[in-house]
């Protein structure tokens, strides 16, 4: 707990504005990937999603997705977006796949798996808080990550897409840009820090990236400046997921000194890290909440806040039927195990 008590005690001493940190329980897992391969159902791999219940294989940009959604995994009842990420694999001796189970991030410990999501001004450990940085738009959608990547020279050009060996519940470092390759007391906290810089026109961009940038100069963190192509700050939505890896700390464990971590797709090395957003707040509520200077819960904003049992109950059924979770000779989509890949 020292980790979030340093951070409350500082924000009480300097008035902030927000640092919105919400949890989202499962939504459904499965083979589908309506940002990079829109109405293939199956698509290539299996991701973990969650938000709004109106998600689906294609999610049209012109969807009101609010209208659309009876319900939300979101502990925001305004927040319909769609969040997901791949799914982690344990690789045992003999070659089989099994699903990593996930966990309910701190203070979420009862929640359904999921991810905890953020939505900073400045950098967390920042108490001021004083950017002024501007909410998404509907059918705003953006992609960050590269599926091929095996190097961390291939990785690089991604800042802050980590993982964190966790040996205690609330340690956060240090990160790396690979696999852990020993044994996590707690688990595997993978981290996914999302680009700041709007171009301030598209919504999208035909790789769901051009559209985002990170700063000119620094990082998000250390207040770095939007470049002309990109002028308009964004608040930095981050993704926290919690893999329950401690459940593999057993023989199965390889004995060669590799990580026995695999992605959904293959990647074997950790590198390919990568996450999908798709917004869908009601109406002005994220501007309103970026506004108010609150700290983490942000209840001064006056937006209904879900219990972790209404959170929990929004689930879907899958549309793509298959095993996922026994003991896999090969993963979802025809997938293996490999450290080097041929670009398509």
């Amino acid at each position: 707990m020292m980790f979030w008590l340093t951070i409350f005690l500082v924000a009480l001493a300097v008035p902030c504005k927000a640092v919105l940190r919400l949890h989202c329980s499962q939504l459904v897992t499965e083979r589908l990937d309506p940002l990079v391969s829109p109405g293939l159902s199956p698509s290539s791999h299996v991701h973990q999603i969650v938000g709004g219940n109106s998600f689906n294989a294609t999610m049209d940009p012109s969807k009101d997705m609010p209208a659309s959604s009876t319900c939300t995994s979101c502990q925001y009842a305004d927040d319909f977006s769609n969040y997901w990420t791949a799914v982690l694999y344990f690789r045992a001796q003999n070659g089989s796949y099994k699903r990593v189970p996930q966990l309910g991030n701190n203070q979420f410990e009862k929640a359904n798996g999921g991810m905890t999501v953020y939505y900073q001004q400045d950098a967390i450990y920042d108490p001021d808080q004083k950017s002024k940085v501007t909410a998404f738009k509907p059918g705003f959608r953006m992609f960050i990550g590269d599926i091929y990547a095996r190097t961390i020279s291939e990785a690089a050009r991604f800042r802050q897409l980590t993982y964190t060996c966790m040996d205690t519940w609330t340690q956060r470092s240090p990160e790396t840009a690979a696999f852990p390759t020993r044994k996590c007391k707690e688990g595997v906290l993978v981290s996914l820090r999302f680009p700041t810089c709007w171009d301030g026109v598209n919504l999208d961009s035909p790789d769901h990236m051009a559209h985002m940038a990170y700063p000119e100069t620094g990082t998000f963190e250390s207040n770095g400046s939007c470049p002309e192509s990109h002028p308009v700050r964004t608040a930095q939505v981050m993704f926290e997921v919690l893999w329950d890896t401690k459940v593999f700390n057993n023989e199965e464990w390889p004995t060669d000194g590799t990580s026995p971590w695999v992605w959904s797709f293959g990647d074997a090395t950790g590198y390919a890290n990568h996450a999908d957003y798709v917004f869908g707040w009601k109406g002005d509520s994220l501007q309103r909440i970026l506004d108010t200077p609150c700290l983490f819960n942000c209840l001064e904003a006056g937006l209904k806040v879900q219990t972790i049992e209404e959170m929990n109950k929004c689930t879907m059924n899958t549309v793509v039927k298959e095993d996922i979770d026994s003991w896999l000779p090969v993963l979802p989509g025809g997938f293996h195990a490999e450290r080097t890949v041929v670009r398509k």
